[in-house]
């Protein structure tokens, strides 16, 4: 509540408040704004230049890309996050028990955090391509090359793109749990040890739970940017494997129609409001829970 001045001028903000100003300005103008520009663009109806319905959206969905784009985006998603986590998890364990040359380790993990999305993408290029370090591999041991990235091999293109991924963005997951294991005391493991529980039984009551924050960080930055992944499966299939994120930029820059860009980007934002909503509420913490109630 403002508070009023001691000369009786006009009411002031408490500073607490006077303090979110800027972080407020800073939200509205580079979220709010945009997210309401695009919401207004998507529902906008250029047949009647300036009404509004739901024409983007028809014409987004009725377009042959769409629904291959939609399975092609929750396939990489399904497919990708267990095994990223899975790797990550193991990696940081591994790390947490301090090895021989573990800064060594920690640094070429951590590399593809360097790496952009379409320079991995390039990467990975030379490798499945035709000519390509694999067939090059596997000519040289007397077998015959395979069109790994072709339209017709559907399943390759999805592995090819699939390790792609998985090489560029487990070193992110890696990262947020090594950080989350660094501030859990290892006397709690070893007080398990102690009495008697195996690496799985220690592994799932003790450590899973205490990572469970960060567990939850990743898996939303994870799921958003799996959402977003375009660069990587452009530089390797082109539009051979639609992703959602790739509708966006095909309507907006190659077919030249910014409302089903919109349309695209708002089913995108969506699912990344809805798969973060499920993450916190299934992953939130049980004593916050009662000390809600």
């Amino acid at each position: 509540m403002a508070r009023r001045h001691p000369d009786g001028g006009p009411p002031r903000l408490p500073a607490p408040y006077l303090l979110l100003v800027p972080s407020a300005l800073f939200m509205l103008a580079l979220f709010a704004w945009p997210l309401a520009q695009g919401v207004a663009t998507a529902a906008h109806d250029p047949s009647t230049g300036t009404g509004y319905g739901l024409e983007s959206f028809r014409r987004m969905v009725e377009e042959p890309h769409f629904w291959p784009a939609v399975r092609n985006t929750v396939l990489l998603i399904v497919v990708v996050l267990p095994v990223q986590f899975a790797l990550a998890i193991v990696m940081a364990l591994l790390l947490r028990e301090r090895p021989r040359l573990t800064g060594l380790y920690f640094y070429l993990w951590a590399v593809p955090l360097a790496i952009s999305d379409l320079a991995a993408g390039l990467v990975w290029l030379a490798v499945f391509a035709d000519q390509g370090y694999l067939n090059s591999a596997i000519e040289g041991f007397g077998g015959s090359g395979h069109e790994w990235l072709s339209y017709r091999n559907p399943g390759t293109m999805l592995l090819a793109v699939v390790l792609a991924e998985l090489w560029r963005a487990t070193s992110l997951v890696f990262v947020i749990l090594v950080g989350g294991l660094s501030v859990i005391p290892k006397e709690y493991d070893e007080a398990a040890q102690v009495f008697g529980a195996t690496l799985w039984q220690r592994l799932r009551h003790v450590t899973l739970p205490l990572l469970r924050p960060s567990i939850q960080v990743a898996l939303i930055l994870r799921t958003i940017l799996a959402l977003q992944a375009f660069a990587v499966a452009q530089a390797l299939t082109g539009r051979g494997f639609p992703l959602l994120i790739g509708e966006t930029y095909e309507w907006y820059v190659n077919l030249q129609n910014p409302y089903v860009a919109s349309a695209v980007g708002m089913v995108i934002l969506a699912v990344s409001m809805g798969t973060a909503v499920i993450y916190l509420r299934a992953l939130r913490q049980p004593d916050i829970v009662r000390g809600a109630r």
